[in-house]
């Protein structure tokens, strides 16, 4: 059974909140509205305090994109994260996807983001795995509804554990780090769980637990 060391992204790998950039960078570009743009910050707020309904936002935000070109959102998407996110990839980061490899690790990305964020990133880094929320597509076009259930909470679960299955990985002695207190349905799966820059529910979490907690 092999062992896997799963990444979040946000705050993890990534020093910054990528759906926050990716708003701004939205709004630069004149593709998003004041009203979207506030709703989309209430979902921000709502996630960073671990008390978002993941499956109700993300049906509403595949709704709003039916019928757009997927092709499109991909090119868009990697301008997006080789301008944006790329330079602010965490170098602790990249040590600790080191450390694993030299292990004989797996190495995967577990994220409530979509592919159109976290593959070209994973590919930039070498990752050849990723987990994440994914959308339905029709003749390459939004069909306006996602993969369920979203990868997020126990969503997290679900995915990694069906990974596991396919991949012969025991989950008991398998890593996971993330900031997020919403992670911690998947914090628990795992044997070994990293928390790094946590918020702050899951820093007293972590504090009670006795769990790692880095910063990066």
């Amino acid at each position: 059974m092999k062992t896997t060391a799963f990444f979040d992204i946000n705050l993890t790998l990534v020093h910054r909140n990528t759906a926050t950039m990716w708003l701004r960078f939205l709004r630069r570009r004149g593709e998003i509205g004041v009203v979207k743009a506030l709703r989309a910050m209430t979902w921000i707020a709502q996630y960073k305090l671990s008390v978002l309904d993941m499956e109700a936002v993300t049906a509403r935000a595949s709704a709003d994109i039916r019928g757009s070109s997927e092709a499109e959102m991909i090119e868009k998407c990697l301008e997006f994260t080789m301008r944006e996110v790329v330079p602010h990839v965490a170098p602790r980061g990249r040590e600790r996807l080191a450390f694993h490899r030299e292990k004989g690790h797996v190495v995967a990305i577990l994220s409530s983001s979509t592919p159109y964020v976290t593959e070209p990133l994973a590919r930039y880094l070498g990752i050849d795995h990723v987990l994440c929320t994914r959308l339905e597509i029709a003749a390459g076009r939004f069909a306006g509804t996602h993969v369920k259930p979203a990868c997020y909470g126990r969503g997290k679960v679900h995915w990694a554990e069906r990974f596991a299955r396919e991949h012969e990985v025991d989950l008991d002695k398998s890593f996971f780090y993330t900031d997020s207190y919403s992670d911690l349905p998947m914090l628990e799966r795992v044997g070994e769980r990293v928390v790094v820059n946590p918020d702050p529910r899951l820093a007293r979490h972590a504090r009670r637990a006795g769990w790692t907690v880095e910063e990066w």
